[in-house]
């Protein structure tokens, strides 16, 4: 199956019969086609439309999009690339006077000698301006190079820092990775588009220039100018509408080839790879992959070059019409040899120029629907941003209150995540959230943070509604350490300090952190302490076991030094002895005040917690100390039982024999 377009296609059909058919390895190993339906695309008619036309009214909002990039990166080199662009194309439209000027005089006149003494002054402005049109073009090259760098990294900046600053609802929406995939290549695009702005304003003075000089010496000699142009226009058209579809369709499946690539040189994925021999069954895979690839490539090969053929003979017609009626004009009497001469110049000058305009201006506007990719995803991801501002939280809230919280994750048409649950959270205790995979705590903990809002319900800090206070104050109250915590590819040091990124990073606060995580022995065994890069794949990187990164983790989160802190399965890496010390630092966290919620499903790690609520299927079913709940002889009581029994059921005895 391939891409489908908006009211042509049934689902399932090809939209392009000439496209390869779908490849085993993606229908094995990703469930079906990797290609993007175009219809979410708002450029998708945009790209189909492409005509001179369109092309030509588009170019004033394109040329001015660029300029507004160029002027935000470096708005002194912005000016200078125009200066030195528009002087360029008036040099050369002077050159081309010149040229007419000194053939007039070389062509007619008594003798060689004063034919020559004539040309003179046209011969030195020519070469005044090949030297002025050189400088400027030194001096463009110069601020093109200063200027594309920035435009980038500015492009980039804006990409990144949007990303990061929407909902994290948005970027688990698959809809909006989708945007992310395709306006990530933007920032790049944005580049590119300066030198080819630069290049289309000196290209069109200079056709300007020819064209001006070709309408007084003929009125007929214009028409045939842009004849000859127009084949070449429409083949680029036609070639850059072909690959903007194929690259919005095929993106996903280059991503996933990529994906397949790399999981043969990823350090977690090689133990498996070499003791399964999994190596031939990816690089079989990766080879499927990409010759499906390749073979869209060869498609768009094939259809550019019959376009270029096309376009080369219909070319070659409009040039040997343009010559013959020269050569009719002369044999007429209607054209002098000194006009005829110039004439012929101005056709290969303006004939170069709109070739150039042409080609130019139609990878300006490719870049340009990608540019406009990136500008989608500033709007969008502004819409989708945690919201600034908003209600104080209380400075020491005595409770936190879940009211009939209901929550489902976008897309999941099953039972809700949280289901009308209502609990507190006494603040300075320790409160153990129990259940089963699936019962909805990670789901509780997240809405706890600010990471969701409820779809119904509150959750109130004091009275205050969650939902309307400062989302960020919000987040500065809470440390988490997930299950799946990150562990960030940098030094211990910074794996640490990044609980609080945003305070000045003192030795005294990573000193305390790390005691207080009981880590001491952790960075004490680091080559570099805690200056020990943390990523294998980097010259003089190192790697932690499971549960050495499970410290760091916690030595983060009390760096943070958030009011709550939020733990979720805690010693899952670690052994008995270093999961009794987890605890007891947990304890004394708690003990200095600050509120811990912990899950976890070893339930004999929660029974110093001073609250337990026990969620089954996104409900809450039960609340009270371990205490209560083992004699409620509830579902707490049966989990407890379940694992207690594992530890002291009867060891079977060895088989004889």
């Amino acid at each position: 199956m391939r891409r489908q377009r908006r009211g042509r296609n049934k689902p399932g059909e090809s939209g392009n019969p000439d496209g390869p058919e779908v490849s085993e390895s993606e229908r094995l190993l990703f469930g079906g086609p990797l290609r993007y339906d175009m219809g979410w695309n708002e450029h998708a008619d945009a790209f189909l439309e492409l005509s001179l036309r369109s092309m030509v009214r588009r170019l004033p909002g394109m040329l001015a999009s660029s300029l507004e990039l160029a002027r935000q990166a470096d708005s002194r080199a912005a000016r200078t690339v125009l200066a030195a662009e528009v002087g360029r194309g008036v040099a050369q439209a002077v050159s081309l006077l010149a040229v007419n000027s000194a053939l007039g005089s070389l062509l007619t006149g008594p003798d060689i000698e004063n034919r020559l003494r004539a040309a003179v002054p046209a011969l030195a402005v020519m070469a005044v301006t090949m030297l002025i049109s050189a400088l400027l073009r030194a001096a463009s090259t110069y601020a093109t190079g200063r200027l594309e760098p920035k435009v980038e990294r500015v492009a980039t900046e804006l990409y990144l820092e949007r990303a990061a600053n929407v909902e994290l609802a948005a970027i688990e929406d698959h809809a909006f990775h989708k945007l992310l995939d395709t306006a990530q290549y933007g920032a790049r695009s944005a580049r590119h588009m300066i030198s080819y702005s630069a290049r289309v304003i000196n290209a069109l003075i200079s056709l300007l220039a020819a064209a001006g000089v070709l309408t007084v010496l003929h009125p007929a000699l214009l028409p045939l100018l842009v004849t000859m142009t127009l084949p070449s226009a429409w083949s680029a058209l036609t070639n850059a509408r072909r690959r903007y579809e194929s690259f919005h369709t095929w993106v996903q499946h280059v991503r996933a080839g990529q994906l397949i690539g790399s999981l043969l040189t990823e350090p977690g994925a090689a133990p498996e790879i070499r003791v399964h021999g999994v190596g031939p069954f990816l690089l079989r895979h990766y080879r499927a992959m990409s010759e499906t690839a390749e073979a869209e490539q060869a498609r768009l090969s094939r259809l550019a070059a019959r376009t270029g053929l096309a376009a080369a003979a219909w070319t070659g017609l409009a040039t040997l019409a343009t010559y013959a009626t020269l050569g009719a004009l002369l044999l007429a009497g209607a054209m002098a040899l000194s006009v005829a001469g110039t004439a012929v110049i101005a056709i290969r000058t303006g004939s170069a120029s709109l070739d150039t305009l042409v080609l130019e201006i139609n990878q300006l506007h490719e870049e340009a629907l990608f540019v406009g990719d990136l500008k989608r995803l500033y709007v969008e991801a502004a819409e989708r941003a945690i919201p600034v501002g908003g209600e104080e939280l209380p400075e020491e809230p005595k409770e936190i209150r879940f009211e009939d919280v209901t929550f489902s994750y976008p897309g999941e048409a099953a039972r809700p995540a949280l289901d009308g649950v209502s609990l507190s959270l006494p603040m300075g205790r320790i409160i153990a959230l129990v259940g089963e995979n699936g019962s909805g705590k990670t789901t509780l903990v997240k809405l706890l943070a600010g990471l969701y809002a409820p779809d119904r319900g509150r959750v109130l800090w004091d009275g205050v509604d969650a939902a309307r206070a400062d989302r960020r104050r919000l987040a500065e109250r809470v440390a988490m350490v997930a299950q799946d915590f990150k562990r960030w590819p940098f030094t211990a040091r910074v794996n640490v300090a990044v609980g609080r990124s945003s305070v000045p990073m003192t030795e005294e606060r990573l000193a305390a952190a790390v005691a207080e995580a009981g880590a001491e022995e952790v960075v004490a065994g680091l080559p570099r302490g805690l200056d020990t890069l943390l990523a294998r794949n980097f010259t003089g990187g190192h790697e932690l076991s499971g549960g050495q990164w499970q410290r760091l983790g916690i030595a983060r989160a009390a760096y943070r030094r958030g009011g709550i802190l939020i733990v979720d399965e805690p010693t899952a890496a670690l052994d008995a002895r270093a999961e009794l010390a987890v605890f007891e630092k947990i304890r004394a966290l708690a003990g200095s005040g600050q509120t811990v919620v912990l899950i976890t499903h070893r339930l004999a790690s929660v029974r110093h917690a001073d609250l337990v609520h026990v969620l089954e299927r996104g409900r809450l079913v039960e609340s009270g100390s371990p205490e209560e709940l083992l004699a409620r002889g509830g579902v707490y009581a049966e989990l407890y039982a379940l694992q207690a029994g594992q530890f002291t059921a009867p060891v079977p005895a060895p088989r004889s024999g």
